[in-house]
């Protein structure tokens, strides 16, 4: 049976745009779309040896259906012919998602929320969904109805392979062009690593950035054989990696980044290339984590 798509929903307005997105990625996908609402444990607990707390008597239950019914409604209107189902969880939403990441194709949240959700992108929650879920993360944000190319930050690195598929993939069933972005500099370059090296020696422009070129095409090429309908523009930009990427974004419909790129420390689960694209980007932001 194919993973379904699944969508973090709240009630806020930044949620149902969420829903309206993980709507469209199950249609699009062929895939079925599960709405996750979860809250907390209240924050007083009943006394010893009374009645468990129920989320019926305490007048949650008929907010949260209220909830799903209009999230069920907006996702009904752009995906028609989409199984649509329904969860509600006691839990903290973090973790109710990472669980949930586990058979799903794609999780999707928005920006901001309401209650825990709101936390997304103002603390650690996005960083951590997308550095610990076991699927695509995207996170919902930036400008209404974007349109564009996908754009794919290229680091060619092999934790960054399944980011190029997804890429691809969504570019395909978009119908959108793909835009893959290799930006590098001498700070990041790798060409001088050989133990006869000396340590002052000064850095070959011309030569990196062939070198840099040529990881740009071999990270492409085997994708572009196997989706030739997608029209891919490589560009390569001697620049800060960062500021670059969310500059370009501001054309994007989609970023895609893989969670961990070559540089800095190999222990962290997500680089922080991701988490500046997940705060500053300009369009909705897909995070994908390598393999195990």
């Amino acid at each position: 049976m194919a993973k379904p798509v699944v969508v973090g929903v709240d009630g806020s307005q930044s949620s149902l745009d969420a829903v309206e997105t993980a709507a469209s990625e199950a249609a699009l996908s062929g895939v079925g779309l599960r709405l996750v609402h979860a809250f907390g444990w209240p924050s007083i607990h009943p006394p010893p040896g009374g009645p468990p707390w129920d989320p019926a008597r305490a007048g949650v239950r008929e907010l949260v259906d209220g909830t799903l019914a209009e999230a069920e409604q907006r996702a009904r209107a752009i995906a028609p012919r989409v199984d649509i189902t329904r969860e509600v969880t006691v839990g903290e939403p973090l973790m109710v998602l990472e669980i949930e990441s586990r058979t799903a194709s794609l999780v999707v949240v928005g920006s901001r929320g309401l209650g825990a959700f709101g936390s997304l992108l103002l603390g650690s929650t996005a960083v951590h969904l997308a550095a610990h879920g076991r699927c695509p993360v995207l996170v919902v944000r930036g400008r209404p109805n974007p349109t564009g190319p996908v754009l794919l930050a290229v680091d060619g690195s092999p934790a960054g392979e399944r980011a190029v598929e997804f890429a691809f993939a969504e570019a395909s069933m978009r119908g959108a062009d793909l835009l893959a972005l290799h930006v590098w500099n001498t700070w990041s370059e790798r060409a001088y690593e050989g133990p006869g090296d000396p340590l002052n020696m000064v850095v070959d422009i011309d030569r990196l950035r062939e070198e840099e070129q040529r990881l740009l095409d071999d990270t492409l090429s085997p994708w572009q054989t196997r989706y030739p309908q997608v029209t891919v523009e490589r560009r390569l930009v001697r620049a800060r990696i960062r500021p670059a990427l969310i500059e370009a974004s501001h054309d994007a419909q989609l970023v895609v980044a893989g969670a961990r790129g070559r540089g800095g420390f190999t222990g962290l689960l997500l680089g922080s290339v991701s988490q500046a694209l997940l705060h500053h980007a300009h369009c909705s932001v897909a995070v994908v984590r390598g393999k195990e």
